[in-house]
């Protein structure tokens, strides 16, 4: 699981989604997050000490152009060059937010794939929570966060040099194998050298996912999640195993078709 709440280009330190049915939507993650005996999440989405992290809006008007994806809000040195290498690159912008100076303070973008992101200045690391959650005893506490974000694409290698540009990640190739055939997934290395997310081939275990930014939180208790996610009607799309049989992550659709990855906290 990634560190939460550092201050880096390449950074991810939070997510969010605008959906209809909001108030169903609301009741399935309420159940699906908050599993295990010391939940991460708490019922209104929140970590489990109250920092938001992952935010479920209402498909209001103002929203009505947004993609139903999660889109992860990604830490860059210029949001307003990085608005411009991605419409250079063929890229979109959907939201584009402005002080009253005209300066830049934030931007939603899709990528060349139909993948939205969002693109936040880079924070100050005086202005982050604790990374143990504010444990007062020194111990690190159970914190929700988003534990990885990956992105599954026909072209992996175009994709990287797109986000390389836009966000100012680096591609560290890693060594794949699907039917016998060589190939290279990527790292996106973030800038303090540490991977900040990862580009994938649709191909071998990724064959198949949409092309959307996939986040993955932790569970307090997959195996209990991945019950409540088809009881409250959404679906497992795939899932993956470890060398024990238990399972280590899944991939999964909420009931109004928007994805993301759940693992073990």
């Amino acid at each position: 699981m990634s560190t939460p709440f550092i201050s880096r280009i390449g950074g991810i330190l939070s997510a969010d989604i605008a959906v209809p049915e909001h108030q169903r939507e609301q009741s399935f993650y309420a159940r699906v997050l908050t599993t295990g005996a010391a939940p991460f999440w708490r019922e209104d989405l929140m970590n489990s000490q109250g920092t938001p992290i992952i935010g479920l809006g209402a498909r209001v008007p103002a929203y009505a152009d947004l993609p139903l994806q999660w889109m992860p809000h990604i830490q860059v040195a210029d949001v307003a060059k990085s608005v411009a290498h991605a419409l250079a690159q063929g890229g979109r912008e959907l939201m584009h937010g402005k002080d009253d100076n005209g300066a830049s303070q934030y931007a939603v973008l899709l990528d060349p794939n139909g993948a939205a992101f969002g693109v936040i200045p880079r924070v100050p690391a005086d202005a982050l929570p604790p990374a143990d959650g504010g444990a007062s005893d020194g111990a690190p506490a159970p914190v929700g966060c988003i534990a990885w974000v990956d992105l599954t694409v026909p072209d992996a290698a175009a994709t990287r040099d797109f986000y390389e540009k836009v966000v100012g990640w680096s591609g560290q190739d890693v060594e794949m194998t699907d039917a016998g055939a060589s190939y290279a997934d990527y790292n996106m290395i973030a800038g303090d050298g540490t991977p900040g997310a990862g580009i994938c081939n649709a191909r071998g275990v990724n064959k198949g996912l949409p092309p959307t930014w996939m986040i993955y939180l932790p569970m307090g208790d997959l195996a209990e999640s991945l019950g409540l996610v088809t009881e409250k009607g959404g679906r497992i799309i795939a899932q993956t195993s470890g060398a024990d049989g238990a399972i280590s992550y899944a991939i999964i659709e909420d009931p109004v078709g928007a994805t993301l990855g759940l693992m073990q906290g």
